[in-house]
Formats: C-alpha cells, structure tokens, sequence
C-alpha cells in the first residue's frame, strides 16, 4: 500500500464505450492508448491526450480561473484548440515508461513521475490547489 492507496479490490476491465463517450477527458500513459480509445470510440479524439501532451498544453494556456462553474471542461477544450492550431511541445516525448516486467524500483520510478505528471494536471485544468507542491518536474 504504498503512497498511500490500496489497489487489492482493483479488476481490470475492458473498455465501457459508453462510459467513454460520456467522459470529460480522456487520458493515457502511452499514445497506443489513446489511440486504443479514439479506434473505439471515435467521437471522443479532441477528448483524448497523453498525459504529458495534456499537461504540456494546459500549461501552455493562460492561467485556470479558479472557482469557475466548469473550468476542466473549459480548459480540455481549449487544450484541444491548441492542439489543432498546432501546439506540439515535445512530439518525441509524451509518454509515460510501461515499468512491466522491470525491477520493482522501475515502478516506484513511474509512481513518481505519475505523480508529478497528475499534480501539473490538476493545477493546469482547476489552477493550483490550495497546500500543493509548488515545485515541477522540469520535465
């Protein structure tokens, strides 16, 4: 139970399309799952990000206003727009490494790149939260 989350009742499931469909943002660690989802379920692909690609245009965006009625859906829309204007950061590096049949500290390393990736999240779709790490990644 390490970082403080019990993941034995979690099942791994196949995709819901439905629920899919229905989502706000659809994020992936790799862009085969991305492109997995948007195979599947094609209306969501201005939906559909890598991580790293979201933060990145999140962050590109001005600042979130806090306290707005629906800021993450705003601000997914808008990633999306700048996406198309072509806004690429870094093409060659907007994945998350698949620690899979690595050494366990392979995974400890991904856990906490997952981490710092979803805090950049969080403050680049509903702006900073209050008592959140001010530091980055610098990635």
């Amino acid at each position: 139970m390490e970082h403080g989350i019990d993941i034995s009742g979690h099942l791994a499931r196949r995709l819901d399309p439905a629920e899919v469909a229905r989502s706000t943002v659809i994020i992936g660690m790799a862009i085969e799952h991305v492109d997995t989802v948007v195979y599947e379920v094609p209306e969501v692909r201005s939906r559909a990000f890598t991580l790293k690609e979201l933060v990145r245009l999140v962050e590109a965006l001005p600042p979130a206003e806090r306290g707005r009625q629906d800021p993450m859906y705003d601000r997914v829309e808008a990633a999306e727009a700048l996406r198309r204007r072509g806004f690429a950061g870094n093409p060659h590096d907007l994945e998350i490494p698949d620690p899979l049949g690595m050494p366990f500290e392979a995974f400890r390393g991904v856990a906490g790149e997952l981490d710092a990736w979803c805090s950049r999240l969080v403050d680049g779709l509903v702006g900073r939260t209050q008592g959140a790490a001010t530091g980055s990644t610098g990635a």
